[in-house]
């Protein structure tokens, strides 16, 4: 069986979708001939994408002692899974990752979700919102740390500060927030769109900003503890409105433009 049929067979658990290594002597492919497998049936993905995946923990490709890449038959199904469920199932890599981890384990994946139960790309950002809202203010990334989980290179980062795109904290250091803008923008970055070109939406960002801030001052100035927390809340829920007013009218102002 080639890679090209094995990466469009069904998948079984405890089956072929194991990581790198557990197979010797098996064909090893470079990553442009890998994309050319995948584009068949994923004619969206990216030398970028696959990378990205990579620095995930996805997917562990063979390293030649020069440093490129290798990929066996089980890395091209682990990614076209990937793949698949992100197309087909609108799945957050997270629970991709715990469907891969069962299979590796030779039990069946969790249920996938119905249609119904699928969550819709504003709710996903609502998650995202929440997420980077909660996460412990302490938690701190390096600079290659941040790249890392980003799936960027220096230069990519050195060009979103150069545009206010990703700031880094007083300490160098970068905090939750900052790593969802990163990978964000990184991802934006794989359909084409470059900083500059997302200057517009971080203008948008700033005066969605002043407009929760003119709410909100009053409530942090208050002599009251009680109410001052009441306005981190506010805040909170005021910026999850904000984002999916904006999405609304985004995906509302495309839906009736003229053909």
């Amino acid at each position: 069986m080639t890679v090209h049929q094995s990466v469009t067979s069904p998948r079984q658990p405890g089956g072929p979708l194991r990581r790198s290594g557990e197979r010797r002597g098996q064909e090893l492919l470079s990553i442009g001939a890998v994309l050319a497998f995948l584009r068949d049936d994923f004619p969206e993905v990216t030398i970028s994408k696959i990378r990205f995946l990579e620095a995930e923990g996805l997917v562990e490709p063979q390293r030649t002692p020069s440093g490129y890449r290798k990929f066996g038959a089980s890395d091209v199904e682990r990614l076209a899974y990937v793949l698949r469920m992100q197309r087909d199932h609108y799945l957050p890599l997270r629970v991709i990752r715990e469907h891969l981890d069962a299979i590796e384990r030779g039990e069946a994946p969790p249920a996938l979700p119905t249609a119904e139960a699928r969550p819709g790309p504003l709710e996903e950002a609502d998650r995202e919102l929440v997420a980077a809202a909660v996460a412990p203010s302490g938690v701190r990334l390096g600079r290659a740390e941040l790249l890392a989980a980003a799936g960027a290179q220096e230069r990519d980062l050195v060009e979103w500060e150069s545009y206010g795109l990703v700031v880094a904290g007083p300490d160098g250091g970068y905090d939750a927030e900052t790593l969802q803008i990163a990978r964000l923008v990184a991802e934006l970055g794989r359909f084409g769109l470059e900083p500059r070109h997302l200057r517009q939406v971080k203008a948008a960002a700033e005066r969605e900003i002043a407009l929760v801030d003119q709410v909100v001052a009053p409530l942090r100035r208050h002599r009251n503890p009680q109410t001052r927390a009441h306005a981190e809340t506010t805040a909170r829920e005021l910026a999850t409105l904000a984002v999916r007013l904006h999405a609304t009218m985004v995906q509302s102002g495309l839906r009736v433009r003229p053909q």
